[in-house]
């Protein structure tokens, strides 16, 4: 064994065997305490992450009353939209229904989709919902006015009411003021003042027409009777110059009159001539008290 020991050869080869097994028992306990280490991570964090199961019962219970709560909040918040939408809507009901002049609102297709009671007694039409502009004003020609009349500055020869709406309806236009000779179904002829406007959307976008209507009829009379009394005022007055110069030349002929027989004639002349004035000038004021009273009667209706 010595003189094994003795060799260097074996010597060395004994070192390296030893070297190299003290090496492979390191490394194997190493590599165990390593597997030992990662098992005990392992455990530490499956245990950190506790299962469902593993909640407590009250903490159920918190997330139950929570969404329950959230729940009731939105039903609250939903109610309270529904009422106010309500409202308004009964606001705007309300407002169009007790409004003088007709509301008439056309959606893009061209249809009737609301229309107030004005409008219908206006119109002379009962319900005329889902109607055209075309069944309703039935080629109604819009009158003849300057084109400042067309707020947009159209001021083109005048057509009919139905390319009104169709112009702010399908063209885009903007608001289009004008009067149109309307006849109802009935057969009654009015003079219809209409506005056309455009009804956007929240973002702009065309959704319809609303026509505001009038009638002008009354107010056309009047004019027409005014321009009438003023026709027959011009007339009176000529008249009245014309019998005041011969009351006057019948005055100076009895001033310079000797004639005892011919005095009693020209004073038969003046008086009837007189009398004759007195006639016409009493009719002219009847008519014009009466046009006051009938004017006065228009602007009450209006006001």
């Amino acid at each position: 064994m010595l003189k094994l020991l003795a060799n260097p050869l074996l010597f060395r080869a004994a070192m390296v065997f030893f070297v190299a097994g003290g090496a492979f028992l390191i490394a194997i306990l190493a590599m165990r305490t390593i597997r030992r280490n990662i098992a005990e991570e392992a455990d530490l964090d499956s245990g950190s992450a506790p299962k469902l199961d593993a909640l407590p019962l009250h903490l159920y219970n918190t997330v139950i009353q929570q969404l329950k709560q959230q729940k009731h909040e939105l039903q609250v918040q939903t109610q309270a939209e529904q009422r106010r939408a309500r409202t308004t809507e009964n606001f705007s009901q309300a407002v169009l229904s007790n409004l003088s002049s007709g509301v008439l609102v056309f959606a893009v297709n061209g249809l009737v989709k609301q229309a107030n009671p004005a409008a219908k007694r206006i119109l002379g039409f009962h319900s005329p919902s889902g109607m055209s502009a075309e069944d309703i004003f039935r080629g109604a020609a819009v009158c003849a006015q300057d084109s400042s009349v067309y707020s947009d500055g159209f001021g083109d020869a005048p057509g009919r009411l139905t390319e009104e709406v169709n112009a702010v309806l399908r063209e885009g236009s903007k608001c289009r003021q004008v009067e149109a000779d309307y006849t109802t179904p009935a057969g009654e002829k009015l003079r219809l003042a209409v506005t056309v406007s455009p009804v956007p959307a929240a973002d702009g976008a065309l959704i319809g027409a609303a026509c505001l209507i009038s009638d002008r009829s009354e107010f056309e009379q009047i004019r027409h009777q005014q321009e009438l009394h003023g026709e027959i005022s011009a007339e009176m007055a000529l008249e009245l110059r014309t019998s005041l110069a011969t009351i006057a030349g019948y005055a100076q002929q009895l001033a310079r009159n000797r004639d005892a027989e011919l005095a009693p004639q020209l004073a038969a002349d003046i008086a009837n001539e007189a009398a004759r004035l007195d006639r016409h000038i009493g009719g002219f004021l009847a008519s014009k008290v009466s046009g006051t009273e009938v004017r006065a009667s228009a602007a009450g209706q209006e006001s």
